[in-house]
């Protein structure tokens, strides 16, 4: 077990092995007591012997020395190591720990650095992870504004109002995409804010379906022109009941869900598969229960504990379709932090073919009667 990970199961101030920490305060004091019972003995010794009181007074000295300089290197040693340690963090090292191998205060001063590191440490991989989640999400709406407006300007496609309505509505979402990372510089001190409110569910997945289409057939006019393939052949079918089914959530946030979920399936499908879509009703009031099912692979069961973690791209063997350019292992990751911030719950599910991921969203909170 790593040093970090005894930091966290042990609290400074906690004994070891259910046993008083020997603090600094007794040794000073033992100290001390030694020093008088060696000057006091070497006194006796020395009256009874008739030996010259300034011999016994050198050698009280010099043994008085000794233990002092031993007591001072087990407390200095560690505090050069922990000094050491700090200078390292300080300088951008957040992988070096100090030994926990003593039961006084600088042994729960160490677990406090290992801790401190261990916070740290997480802290600049969240940023660094942040980072890449925000790429990942920028590029689908500048992927298919840059598209429409390409189009515009070859003169494949006239500016008319439903090309340029589709221009806006990437436009919209990658204002609001930048918007999102105020709310995500936020994720450290666990306060991002949920905008939830009631929608219908058939129009707002369609919708979300539509875009995935538009953002579909908005890569493969961006991958022609470089001699790749984008998945245009796969068939997205929607299945929501009943019909007027209602839901309530973040709508933005459930995008992110739905959308990476979608994406993640579409890669995954062999040539002209199928993709679904399924909403039902929850067992609470406007809650939410998705279902989406490819016919792809599938995620070998040693995997689906790893499927949602961040940069994990899967270990099958063709593990994206024809054109797919694999991604890069974040959708899954994102859309578990979206519905985490829900209070919901993602998983991977069983599944006769493909991959079946189920996300069930709370709703509304229960009111006491």
């Amino acid at each position: 077990m790593s040093q970090g990970r005894q930091a966290a199961r042990r609290s400074p101030g906690e004994p070891w092995g259910g046993v008083r920490p020997f603090s600094i305060k007794t040794k000073l004091g033992a100290l001390v007591v030694t020093s008088v019972l060696i000057t006091t003995g070497l006194s006796v010794i020395a009256v009874h012997t008739k030996t010259e009181l300034r011999f016994i007074t050198v050698f009280s000295m010099i043994a008085t020395l000794l233990i002092t300089q031993f007591v001072a290197h087990g407390l200095t040693a560690p505090l050069d190591e922990m000094n050491a340690v700090a200078r390292s963090i300080s300088h951008g090292d957040y992988t070096r720990r100090v030994r926990e191998n003593r039961r006084d205060e600088l042994g729960d001063l160490a677990v406090t650095i290992n801790r401190m590191a261990d916070d740290l440490e997480a802290q600049d991989r969240q940023r660094k992870e942040l980072v890449a989640n925000v790429s990942h999400e920028l590029r689908t709406p500048i992927a298919g504004l840059r598209a429409v407006l390409e189009n515009i300007v070859d003169g494949v496609t006239e500016a008319d109002p439903e090309t340029m309505r589709t221009a806006l509505g990437q436009t919209e979402r990658l204002g609001r995409l930048v918007e999102t990372l105020l709310d995500l510089s936020r994720l450290d001190n666990g306060v991002v804010p949920l905008r939830t409110r009631r929608f219908e569910v058939w129009p707002y997945l369609s919708g979300v379906l539509k875009e995935a289409n538009m953002v579909a057939s908005a890569r493969a006019g961006i991958a022609s022109g470089s001699g790749n393939h984008s998945r245009t052949d796969v068939h997205l079918h929607l299945d929501v009941a009943p019909p007027e089914l209602t839901a309530h959530a973040d709508p933005e946030r459930i995008h992110q869900v739905v959308a990476n979920l979608v994406d993640n399936a579409v890669k995954h499908s062999p040539p002209h598969g199928r993709v679904t879509l399924r909403a039902r009703r929850g067992t609470l009031q406007e809650s939410l229960e998705l279902e989406v099912l490819d016919e792809g692979p599938g995620i070998p069961r040693s995997e689906w504990h790893r499927v949602f973690e961040r940069f994990n791209r899967g270990s099958v063997s063709r593990p994206h379709g024809p054109g797919s350019d694999g991604g890069t292992g974040l959708g899954l990751a994102i859309a578990r932090w979206a519905v985490d911030l829900h209070g919901g719950r993602i998983r991977v599910a069983e599944s006769e073919r493909g991959c079946r991921i189920l996300v069930t969203l709370p709703g509304l909170p229960s009111v006491p009667s």
